[in-house]
């Protein structure tokens, strides 16, 4: 599965259920890029178990304030709608596998 992209008005709809990981990124910030191929490796090994989606936060600022993103990549994980784990900045796959893992 490809990485999602949602914005301010899709957001709520595409978070409503399951898993999902939620990367709040902007494309000048270095980190961001870093882990772009990490989250691409994650969405093909949790196809059918969890969605990977991103948020452009310089595109989607109601959002991102909305979750108090003040750092990026900022990684959520919400599960049916509500935000349960967070980390910032980046992180390998293992890392983020583990968090996903918890929430399975």
């Amino acid at each position: 599965m490809a990485l999602i992209e949602v914005n301010d008005s899709n957001f709520n709809e595409q978070i409503n259920n399951g898993v999902k990981l939620v990367d709040f990124w902007a494309t000048w910030c270095g980190p961001c890029k870093m882990i772009a191929p990490v989250l691409e490796d994650l969405a093909a090994d949790y196809d059918g178990k969890a969605d990977i989606l991103k948020l452009d936060v310089d595109q989607n600022q109601a959002t991102a304030a909305k979750y108090e993103v003040m750092s990026i990549p900022t990684l959520i994980v919400f599960k049916d709608g509500e935000p349960v784990d967070k980390v910032v900045g980046f992180q390998p796959k293992e890392n983020l596998a583990q968090v996903l893992d918890k929430h399975l």
